[in-house]
């Protein structure tokens, strides 16, 4: 009687497979270093250090509910706010600006603000929670 031997498989084939692997694993790897994730850029202080700021070096905004930009009890648009920052940033090189953001403002309104803040180079920024109304209303 005749045995019939089953064909031993080689080490070869599987190893094309894993060396495959292993070349995607380092693709994807090099991809991931390309993917660069756009947002705000800002410098933000260190841990440790400290900062005093004058009150002549204080620029502060409000951004009430509806969207309205505040600034020292009167209504402004972001195109006057730029001038006023770009006045101020001239004479005063530790310029600070506080926005105080009402909750239920429009995001968008304040990314705008941001983004003016960052295209007028602005190092101090801060952000504050308001509860009331801006411009002095209650």
């Amino acid at each position: 009687m005749k045995l019939t031997r089953r064909k031993r498989h080689t080490y070869g084939d599987s190893a094309a497979l894993s060396d495959l692997a292993f070349l995607l694993i380092i693709y994807f790897i090099v991809i991931a270093g390309f993917n660069i994730n756009k947002g705000f850029l800002m410098n933000l202080p260190a841990k440790d250090s400290t900062r005093f700021v004058l009150k002549d070096d204080l620029l502060r905004f409000e951004l009430d509910s509806s969207g309205s930009l505040f600034h020292q009890g009167g209504l402004v648009d972001i195109a006057l706010a730029e001038a006023e920052i770009r006045t101020l940033a001239a004479s005063h090189p530790n310029l600070a600006i506080v926005l105080g953001v009402a909750p239920e403002a429009p995001w968008q309104k304040v990314v705008a603000f941001v983004e003016l803040a960052q295209k007028m180079n602005v190092d101090s920024f801060s952000f504050t929670m308001t509860a009331g109304q801006a411009g002095g209303a209650p």
